[in-house]
């Protein structure tokens, strides 16, 4: 077989989304090869091991056929589409009518790799007047997302292909990427002479090996390490005084902190020879060429704010932001969209938020629009009135992925309504009244919003590769069918407007923008262009519909950077449709738009300026002071990284335990001389034990963890069939050790990578 053979998509395993080209078996619906697509605008052909075991995605042994509704003794039986929307539509209704539609509760939008369903799940969440959302990202970003645009205005990127300093905090981009290309690019800069990779990991991984410079940290003390190393700049002439007196406000009260820092007294608490110290500061002070990238490692574990924020000063007390090879802020379809409608956070002369949005039980604070997920079984678990009663979960399973299994599985049964929607039979949907089965995301068009690319982002729309599986819809399916069993639009009211799609994109956009002054249709603007656009679309690719608004959005907040990239239109609107129509018309992902190193987009504060002081984590600062660290005790001597990304372990978006290629990958990593203390050898079995439960592990030996510290794969402990359909949980589920209350006090996020643990033996 030849290359024609081969059909474009992007592999769906991890952030990074690399552009591949599969080959199918005769009968169309087995992945047999994959291959990197050279053709893709970013990735160009790279890809990493695990984008060979897709197949394992695609055709799992618990892939759903059909709408399943529990029955009373608590099993399953099928029905039909008609009559699940209608009793979901009916019971959604009754709560709302009972208690308020605020009682309803999304959570989801789109798993890795497949965000384009989610899109639509917004006209659904009107129809009901629910309030609050949250998915996945809140239990990791959430930190970053708010100090990002408190200090910047937007998220960052650093220019990795060209800095000269690159910093990785908390991250192992050989196995988990989140950098396009990430094993080329971390190479290149390891091997040349004039360029540094500093790495701040407790463990020597697979990047730590490669860098000029290691910061083995304690964990939990990286904070103390990056105080410790911006103090130093401070302290001896390093920060750019210039450049911050010129492009932030501020920074008087930051630089006054860091100047009366203990540098000695942070390094040797966080674990760190002053001399590393120094020596990084002095790297970052001569430059402006500077890469940071943090991840999970830190936003996962205790002071994950506090370590954000100042990350961020890493690139802006040297002067590293909006030049060439320094830190950027980026745009996307969605980002623009986001900005265009976001409030500015009220802030006080001393630099504290105020007036934010909380949770209706706990109170806690509401960033991006999405509540923590620690805080969701407390706002089900209580009397409160205002408490919640139903929830629709969309491809997400946070009974196995959030923190603390059993209380979110507790929670859960106890709501009225569950409904959940995924491709396959998960944990949570196995607490569901209704079960949703969606066609797989290479059965469908797809998209992930995730691109953060600098100076040029892309946009990847995927074709199916292969008719949906019997019994299964798309997520945009699913939705219209619920607003329309929910009867917000009249019979006929969107006529029109389907008229004008049918006469070309030129047209439906001259008859859609009037349109958007009636409330009505900009509130329900998915539904509207999904069910009128939606059928006009060549191939089938109705559900692309929802990203004719995001592309007129871009095409009006950054018209020069999108024709830079290519696209033509004299007019918002006709540059909006021309981008439309090379998203619909490039399968292996096109540029939307191209930006310059400190153009106006870097700068979108109203004053122009970075706004470096959060009051919040001014105190955050001053604590450190008190040498403070969750305490390891004698129940509990180690700590437990849960959920670590190995080279055959990622997300639990492939269930099947099968798509593993190495002997061992669910082993617990343990450190030879903690083994041997209690009398504990390779490949022997034991007990690991935290404060929320006990599992069984396989002890392997690894003396690149830190003594005291032990690790678990990610990815694991799901409930899987067998060959003969019976249930199976392969390796140890995390979230069934990790503890829900050990979490950030500013925006909930749990210490999955910091959980205090005991090893016992089995003799």
């Amino acid at each position: 077989m030849t290359n024609q053979n081969f059909k474009p998509t992007a592999c769906n395993i991890c952030y990074a989304n690399c552009g591949v080209i599969v080959q199918l078996d005769e009968t169309g619906r087995q992945i047999v090869k994959v291959r990197g697509d050279k053709s893709h605008p970013v990735s160009r052909g790279y890809i990493c091991n695990k984008a060979a075991r897709l197949n394992y995605y695609q055709n799992g042994r618990d892939r759903l056929a059909s709408p399943l509704r529990r029955k009373d003794d608590g099993s399953f039986e099928p029905v039909d589409w008609d009559t699940a929307i209608k009793e979901i539509a009916d019971e959604f209704s009754r709560i709302r009518e009972s208690y308020g539609g605020d009682k309803i509760m999304y959570y989801g939008g789109g798993g890795q790799g497949n965000h384009l369903g989610g899109s639509y799940s917004g006209s659904v969440q009107k129809a009901l007047g629910m309030k609050y959302r949250s998915n996945a990202i809140a239990q990791e970003k959430t930190g970053k997302a708010w100090t990002s645009n408190r200090v910047l205005g937007g998220g960052w990127h650093g220019d990795f292909e060209v800095c000269d300093v690159a910093i990785i905090v908390g991250k192992n981009p050989w196995q988990s990427n989140g950098i396009q290309r990430a094993r080329v690019v971390i190479r290149n800069i390891s091997k040349d002479p004039d360029r540094t990779l500093i790495v701040m990991d407790p463990r020597v991984s697979e990047t730590a090996e490669l860098a000029d410079i290691h910061l083995a940290v304690k964990p939990g003390s990286d904070v103390w390490c990056i105080t410790a190393i911006l103090g130093y700049m401070v302290q001896n002439g390093l920060a750019n005084l210039d450049w911050l007196q010129v492009h932030t406000t501020g920074y008087e009260r930051v630089l006054e902190q860091l100047a009366s820092a203990d540098v000695e007294g942070y390094a040797a608490f966080a674990g760190i020879d002053i001399v590393q110290i120094i020596q990084v500061a002095t790297l970052l002070g001569g430059t402006n060429r500077i890469g940071v990238y943090e991840d999970l490692g830190v936003e996962m574990a205790p002071y994950s704010t506090l370590c954000t924020y100042l990350n961020i000063l890493l690139f802006l007390i040297p002067g590293g932001y909006g030049n060439e090879g320094g830190m950027h802020l980026t745009t996307g379809l969605v980002s623009a969209a986001a900005s265009g409608g976001a409030r500015p956070a009220d802030i006080d002369e001393e630099g504290y938020e105020y007036g934010y949005r909380v949770t209706p039980v706990t109170g806690a604070r509401i960033i991006n629009g999405l509540m923590p997920c620690n805080s969701i079984p407390e706002e089900i678990l209580s009397d409160h009135p205002d408490r919640f009663r139903a929830m629709l979960i969309e491809s997400a399973n946070p009974i196995h992925s959030l923190a603390d299994s059993q209380k979110f599985r507790k929670a859960f049964e106890a709501l009225e309504f569950l409904v959940v929607i995924d491709v396959a039979m998960t944990e949570t949907a196995m607490v569901a009244d209704y079960v949703l089965p969606a066609s797989s995301q290479y059965e469908k068009y797809e998209a992930t919003f995730f691109p953060t690319e600098f100076p040029e982002n892309f946009f990847h729309l995927r074709k199916p590769l292969m008719a949906p599986k019997q019994g299964t819809l798309e997520e945009a399916e699913m939705h219209a069918r619920l607003v329309e069993a929910l009867k917000v639009f009249e019979p006929g009211e969107l006529t029109p407007l389907a008229e004008a799609a049918r006469q070309g994109l030129d047209a439906f956009a001259e008859a859609m923008l009037p349109a958007m002054e009636d409330r009505k249709i900009r509130t329900y603007l998915p539904y509207v262009l999904y069910r009128t656009l939606g059928p006009t679309l060549a191939d089938g690719a109705a559900s692309a519909a929802s990203l004719w608004g995001l592309c007129l959005l871009l095409s009006m907040s950054y018209p020069n950077a999108v024709r830079a990239a290519g696209h033509e239109g004299s007019s918002s609107l006709t540059l909006g449709n021309s981008l439309f129509q090379a998203i619909l018309d490039n399968p292996s992902g096109v540029i939307i738009l191209k930006q310059a190193a400190g153009d106006a987009s870097q700068w979108r504060k109203p004053d122009g300026k970075l706004h470096l002081l959060m009051g919040e984590m001014s105190d955050e600062i001053d604590y450190l002071a008190k040498y403070r660290l969750p305490t390891r005790t004698d129940k509990f001597p180690l700590i437990l990284s849960a959920g670590e990304r190995r080279l055959y372990t990622a997300n639990t978006l492939i269930r099947d335990p099968e798509w593993m290629k190495s002997n061992n990958p669910t082993s617990l990593f343990v450190h030879p001389d903690d083994a041997s203390g209690l009398g504990i050898e390779e490949s022997a079995r034991a007990n690991l034990v935290t404060k929320r439960g006990r599992a069984e592990v396989v002890v392997e030996l690894d003396h690149r963890l830190q003594r005291g510290t032990v690790a678990l794969p990610n990815g694991l402990g799901l409930l899987y069939p067998d060959k003969d359909g019976l249930n199976e949980i392969f390796g140890v589920a995390p979230n069934d050790l990790t503890d829900i209350d050990d979490r950030d006090p500013w925006v909930g996020t749990p210490w999955h990578k910091f959980v205090r643990a005991r090893l016992e033996a089995i003799r």
